[in-house]
């Protein structure tokens, strides 16, 4: 499974010009796996951005309805073992702040992951979590 996407510049925070997600799943496992980018876009949000994995999935509409425009989300929902999405982003996304990954598949502790400075990105999806690293 291979999914691109394409950023366009990012002025304030960096040059991204894409985002790839790959599972390394068992394509014979009945999983879907659920990536959410966030675009921040107030030093607000920032502030009182959730911490964890489980601070954001649990408190996540409450946090969307608060930060209102603030803030982009893009959802996307990775089944093992089919082809790739296209994921249309935000406009705006060139405005961010900063941009951030969270996926369900992941340990409940673990952080978001700032990708607002990475020009290519690539996000890895195993039986461990996910890995987040720089495209070359």
């Amino acid at each position: 499974m291979f999914l691109l996407v394409t950023v366009f510049s990012r002025p304030s925070a960096g040059e991204m010009n894409s985002i790839y997600i790959s599972s390394k799943l068992d394509p014979n496992a009945i999983i879907i796996t659920q990536v959410d980018i966030v675009f921040v876009y107030d030093q607000h949000i920032l502030e009182t951005f959730p911490s964890t994995k489980t601070a954001w999935y649990s408190n996540q509409r409450h946090f969307i309805s608060e930060a209102g425009d603030k803030i982009d989300l893009v959802s996307v929902f990775i089944p093992q073992g089919f082809d790739s999405q296209s994921v249309s982003l935000p406009q705006r996304s060139n405005d961010a702040l900063k941009t951030f990954v969270f996926a369900q598949h992941d340990d409940s502790e673990v952080p978001p992951i700032d990708i607002s400075f990475f020009e290519s990105v690539l996000i890895e999806i195993d039986q461990f979590g996910i890995i987040v690293s720089r495209q070359n």
